[in-house]
């Protein structure tokens, strides 16, 4: 299906990659020599219910003997945890007279002129901020140690606050260890998940590192309980089964580490499809794409070109609020999907989300929600087929959904217009996610390929194109299962970083400090062959933030490169800082070939299933429906048209033209 991949053998280990959406699982493995994809019903209040309920499907598909399982977690536990505030109680721990700068933040201001904004949520109560008599200087030098004592009343405070996980993140521990260790060592005997500063993040700046580790204690019983148990579960069905779960960054982890660091989780979802559209872009040829991922929640944007590396990393991300400081695949969300609920407000203006009908009660035409849905607009407009939505499994009732829109449609004229209305709001808002990537980074839009996924960016890619003035869409193979895709493509990674703060003309003499984090990754990847990346984040002096570049010879001329290109200048001369070393270690995993089908010219009549009407620019044309798995290469046509698949649809308005390359993807040139 657009990925040929080896054929499995008789007891070769079963790899099983599963994403959790949502309002759907997605579920994908290689069966027989090619991609099989289920997509079940999420279950919020017990993910893992809907997740071994994908790997049975998946296991009855194999003819003969079933070898280990390997299940490729990507999941939304951490980040739901952290939308819903629903993480354990954690204590910090800092440096006494630094207890509240957790809380304290930045005091930046994401609404400049809205005075009444409230402020920044913390995720840790005052009472729980605790602070330790003890101080290492800028240069690393031991100024006060805690007493034996003053460690004796901090666990005892720590025990009586009623802490279920502790954060520990001493100023300055990033350079000298040695005060903090001692914390650590004292807090053990409370038996607490610990998340602590110079094993998990030694870098400076204290605000941000603190955040970090609260958030990786916040998440640490949640996501131990929810893991382990999951691990338990599939050895329990097939006996040496493992789990291993997708990080942020794009890259797989054991889920024990993966339940020890869940910081490194709360994007695991989106990156996989960030990693499935890559690769599957870079098969058909692309080097420069932008992809847009449209779930039933949310919407992931992200931009890559081969030239510069690929898809880029950042260790500046904000998760639902908080600071997160661990490398992540550098994607922005919108709250905009397939479930995001319309509504008018008092003054009679159209909003579309943030809130999302989610799984549970869902879209009205899923047949339990009470509230109009950005589905239910494609719908009512002839974008979905009705009666072979995912294959038939799920129907979808027009007339609820009608009825729904005709009592809600304030005072528009019509329920066309409603939902037309809805399809424009929500599409500018992903537009605009796409212009923070792209034209506020210094790309410009139309020399790029969109590459459009997720259950629902194929319908609403086209749109996006014109509005962007990008030429030509790609809808890769299996779009509303791409992420789960992604993570069966991923490699094993595993990222290590320190703070250095050193001049830029001792760029050649890092091999040590490079070294040192490569000795941890040795003993976390023992035995197995792993490559190194190494890069340094740079600035220039005096400037407060920095950017990351592949570290060698050319690493200055890259900084100044990547400078003009984000910033609009470069000054070469002035001096540079080195500010951290990052290494990162991948375990690849075995080569994924690309099967090719011969293109013969043809104009997918075997493909056609028939005409139906569908809404354009506020009049109802006709437009064919073709199905996806019935086209082959070559084949090539023009819209108005739908193809219906199993995963999403994807809707050719009128003037565009659709062709299915070599690998099945559709590739559309759009009139802009």
């Amino acid at each position: 299906m657009g990925i040929g991949l080896r054929r499995r053998t008789v007891g070769e280990a079963l790899r099983i990659a599963i994403d959790t959406g949502g309002t759907f699982t997605d579920c994908v493995a290689m069966v027989g020599g090619e991609m099989r994809v289920v997509k079940v019903r999420s279950t919020p209040g017990d993910p893992g219910r809907a997740v071994m309920v994908g790997v049975e499907l998946l296991r009855a598909m194999v003819r003969g003997e079933v070898g280990a399982l390997e299940l490729r977690h990507g999941t939304t536990v951490g980040t739901n945890a952290m939308l819903e505030r629903k993480g354990a109680r954690v204590a910090f721990v800092t440096t006494a007279g630094f207890e509240d700068t957790i809380a304290i933040g930045r005091q930046t201001r994401p609404l400049l002129y809205a005075w009444t904004q409230p402020a920044a949520a913390c995720l840790v109560e005052e009472g729980l901020r605790i602070g330790v008599a003890e101080r290492v200087s800028a240069e690393g030098e031991v100024l006060r140690r805690p007493s034996e004592q003053e460690l004796k009343e901090l666990v005892e405070k720590v025990r009586s606050s009623g802490a279920e996980a502790v954060a520990v993140s001493l100023l300055f521990a990033f350079l000298n260890a040695e005060n903090e260790a001692r914390v650590v060592k004292a807090l053990s005997v409370l038996g607490l998940p610990m998340s602590v500063g110079h094993r998990m993040l030694p870098e400076f700046r204290e605000y941000e590192r603190g955040s970090t580790l609260v958030v990786n204690a916040y998440l640490a019983p949640l996501m131990r309980g929810y893991l382990l148990g999951l691990e338990a579960g599939v050895a329990k069905k097939c006996e040496g089964g493992t789990v291993v779960v997708m990080q942020s960054s794009g890259g797989i982890v054991g889920a024990r580490l993966a339940a020890e660091e869940p910081v490194r989780t709360v994007l695991s979802g989106p990156a996989g499809g960030v990693i499935g559209a890559w690769e599957m872009a870079r098969a058909a040829g692309f080097e420069r794409v932008i992809g847009f991922d449209m779930g039933g929640t949310s919407t992931d944007v992200f931009l890559a070109e081969m030239q510069t590396g690929g898809v880029r990393r950042t260790s500046e991300s904000v998760v639902a609020g908080v600071p997160v400081s661990v490398p992540m695949l550098d994607i922005h969300t919108a709250g905009a999907g397939g479930g995001s609920l319309a509504r008018f407000d008092a003054g009679g203006l159209l909003w579309v989300g943030p809130e999302s009908a989610g799984s549970e009660p869902g879209p009205v035409c899923f047949g339990r929600g009470e509230l109009p849905t950005v589905t239910d607009a494609n719908l009512l407009l002839g974008r979905l087929d009705e009666e072979q939505f995912m294959g038939g499994s799920v129907r979808l009732d027009v007339e609820r959904a009608r009825k729904c829109f005709a009592a809600r449609r304030g005072e528009l004229e019509s329920v066309e217009a409603f939902a037309e209305g809805i399809l424009r709001v929500v599409e500018t808002q992903m537009e605009r996610a796409i212009r923070v990537i792209s034209v506020e980074r210094g790309y410009d839009p139309r020399r790029f390929t969109l590459v459009a996924f997720g259950g629902g960016g194929p319908l609403h890619a086209c749109a996006l194109a014109r509005a962007l003035r990008v030429p030509s869409v790609m809808i890769p193979a299996m779009p509303g299962a791409l992420s789960a895709v992604g993570i069966l493509l991923a490699d094993a990674v595993r990222d290590y970083s320190r703070t250095v703060m050193l001049p830029g003309v001792r760029m050649a003499e890092l091999d040590e400090e490079f070294r040192a984090l490569e000795e941890v990754g040795v003993r976390d990847f023992a035995g197995k062959k792993f490559e190194v990346e190494r890069t340094v984040d740079v600035r220039y002096v005096g400037q407060g933030y920095e950017l990351n570049v592949a570290h060698g010879m050319e690493a200055a001329e890259r900084f100044h490169a990547m400078h003009e290109q984000r910033y609009g200048f470069a000054d070469h001369e002035r001096g540079m800082e080195i500010v951290n070393v990052r290494v990162r270690l991948i375990v690849r995993r075995e080569a994924y070939v690309p099967v090719r089908e011969v293109a013969r010219a043809g104009d997918g009549a075997a493909a056609l299933r028939g005409e139906k009407s569908i809404y354009f620019d506020g009049e109802w044309l006709r437009a064919r429906v073709f199905d996806r798995e019935r086209l082959r290469a070559g084949d090539s046509f023009e819209g108005p048209a739908v193809v219906a698949e199993y995963t999403s649809a994807t809707v050719v308005p009128p003037g565009a033209r659709v062709r299915v390359d070599g690998l099945r993807n559709l590739v559309i040139e759009v009139e802009v």
